[in-house]
């Protein structure tokens, strides 16, 4: 047999009989590496792995013997099984001290009974022993998911492995209004004084939503009014923007908890119940007939002045990062000759920004067709391997395919390419999955509705257009468009276009808030990357950055031509694995979460 050939463990000298061992297909990317999830029989050579669907024959080949193409377990839409809190030990009750502490806090035992606050012993992490802790429990459909511990020092943790879903969320289920808050104490606030329909984020002022992904159609879409209520700080400004763009501005209304208040809680120990309702009663809406006093927008400008104009997002390439730095609300425009690499760079981008910053994408790319085309070359970038069953583990490919379920969406009508239609089906994608880009390679695939105007301001309009969704749906709008037909030097080369070069209009250029055009050196080998216009200067400045070219998997390498002996350092490790080993690390050092908060005295 074969085993060893195939990297496959069995039990020395024993031939005969079915055994389990580890599967070397998807061991490397499983968190759970203890799991014997190959199944062997020794008699035959057939194996199976019931984890990834490895499987095949260890015997030896045959003549004219091929090796049978099996899929791996297809995508599952089923939600992942997510752990239950263990059953508390004894009645959970709360002490009279901590019911004197929340009473302090203006908290009433009706609602703490209510939202089924509890009190008991847990091992926290950060204090490496057991501590007794008050537990924010969390259902949902009367069923307890999740489980927040908080010590008296303010030491959290939520239960490791289980969902994270919002505070109290069956008190929204159906009803015509809600109020968001960014921590338990704050929602109890609000239920305290009468407001039961009030929910809480359950990290924090984290603004990674996802966890909102599964409740959007069921808990919230039937919203008429959503009270944004989370503190006034820079990172609840954060949170407060993030959850406006989920879940649309025009249903929103914003809470001021008025002067010496930066949240639900300290509001009402100082003014108690009457002011609290009072103040959200007064919440203001969010203007969308253009016109703004500085009042609508205090919370950002105070941000602003407290931390600075910051630099945008990076890509992780250094001599790029020099250069660009991108943000949302920004349209960036990419161009270059046939054949320069700029869909690939645009693939780059997009697969760097989600590793990084977890940002989701949307595209429109009917030049990439079919779909399943442009997926395979999207995996060579994650994986750092070819797309092939040579080169690529059944088990690192259906990592990423379950990655790119719920990263990247693809937008293909079948047949209305107008660009209303493909930013309709963008800002579905904003509300229901959280994207925080739109891509649209290339712009002549868009369907024309030039009419009788000029061909100038019907592209000045439909820039405009891009520019104003990228606006109000806090995204990055990235547009592909090709140059016109350049002719060659005096030394028979093409020189790298410019936007201006677009075919069209040179409102490519002057309404670009990002321009970057990608440019092969065919002699020399390499690629030129121009940023030709950067809006603002904290963000970047014009210049050029030269790459490498991975065939291998897509990825472009950072170049330095004037290097002794240009050397290239290849990267074609997997992403997305290495991210994944990371991260578990970090949560199993640290599953407990982290506020800046002072601690406060408490008896609990």
């Amino acid at each position: 047999m074969r085993w060893r050939e195939l990297h496959i463990e069995v039990p020395y000298g024993k031939t005969s009989g079915q055994v389990k061992t580890f599967c070397p297909e998807c061991r490397d990317s499983r968190h759970n590496k203890r799991d014997r999830s190959l199944s062997c029989d020794l008699s035959t050579g057939m194996f199976n792995c019931h984890y990834c669907g490895y499987s095949g024959c260890a015997a030896p080949k045959q003549e004219n013997w091929q090796k049978p193409f099996v899929n791996p377990r297809p995508l599952s839409s089923k939600k992942p099984e997510y752990k239950k809190p263990k059953p508390q030990s004894g009645t959970g009750a709360l002490s009279e001290k901590a019911l004197k502490w929340f009473k302090g806090r203006g908290i009433s035992e009706e609602a703490l009974k209510a939202l089924k606050v509890t009190e008991g012993q847990e091992w926290m992490p950060q204090k490496n022993g057991n501590a007794n802790t008050v537990q924010f429990n969390y259902y949902h459909n009367g069923e307890l998911v999740n489980t927040k511990f908080r010590t008296g020092d303010k030491c959290f943790k939520l239960v490791s492995g289980a969902e994270l879903i919002p505070y109290n969320l069956d008190g929204i289920k159906g009803t015509k209004e809600a109020i968001i808050t960014e921590g338990e104490i704050d929602a109890l606030s609000f239920y305290t004084a009468g407001r039961k329909d009030v929910i809480s984020v359950p990290n924090g002022a984290n603004a990674n939503l996802t966890f909102l992904d599964d409740y959007i159609e069921t808990y919230f879409d039937d919203k008429e009014t959503i009270y944004i209520a989370v503190d006034t700080d820079t990172k609840g400004v954060g949170l407060r923007d993030e959850l406006l763009r989920r879940f649309g501005v025009e249903r929103c209304k914003i809470m001021n908890y008025g002067e010496g208040c930066k949240d639900a809680n300290e509001h009402l120990i100082k003014y108690g119940r009457d002011s609290l309702l009072k103040h959200l009663n007064e919440s203001h809406e969010i203007k969308v007939d253009g016109v703004f006093q500085v009042s609508d927008f205090e919370q950002s400008l105070d941000a602003l002045f407290e931390n600075g104009m910051q630099r945008g997002v990076l890509v992780g390439h250094t001599n790029f990062d020099a250069l660009c730095s991108f943000e949302t609300k920004r349209l960036c425009i990419v161009s270059g000759i046939p054949g320069s690499g700029k869909s690939e760079f645009i693939d780059e981008i997009a697969e760097r920004l989600n590793m990084r910053y977890g940002w989701r994408f949307a595209y429109f790319s009917p030049e990439n067709a079919p779909l399943a085309y442009h997926a395979s070359k999207l995996i060579e970038k994650f994986t750092g391997k070819k797309f092939s069953r040579q080169t690529l583990k059944y088990g690192e490919y259906k990592q990423v395919k379950e990655h790119m379920e719920n990263n990247f969406f693809f937008i293909s009508p079948p047949d209305n390419f107008k660009v209303d239609n493909i930013l309709e089906k963008a800002k579905y994608l904003v509300r229901k999955k959280g994207i925080k880009a739109l891509v649209i390679d290339p712009y002549n695939r868009l369907e024309s509705e030039q009419g009788n105007r000029n061909e100038t301001l019907y592209i000045s309009e439909l820039l405009d257009k891009l520019t104003n969704f990228a606006q109000i749906n806090d995204v990055l709008v990235v547009l592909m468009a090709h140059p016109t037909k350049l002719q060659k030097n005096k030394d028979g080369k093409i020189e790298a276009p410019t936007l201006y070069d677009i075919s069209g209009s040179a409102n490519f250029f002057n309404k670009a808030d990002f321009g970057i055009v990608v440019h092969r050196k065919r002699e020399e080998n390499y690629i030129e990357v121009h940023v030709q216009k950067v809006k603002f200067r904290h963000l970047g400045e014009p210049g050029v950055c030269l790459f490498k070219y991975n065939i291998n998997n897509g990825r472009y390498t950072p170049y330095d031509s004037s290097a002794h002996g240009n050397d290239v350092n290849w990267d074609n490790s997997n992403h997305l694995a290495k991210q994944t080993q990371d991260r578990m690390q970090e949560a199993e050092r640290y599953s407990f979460l982290d506020f800046d908060a002072p601690a406060e005295d408490c008896p609990f």
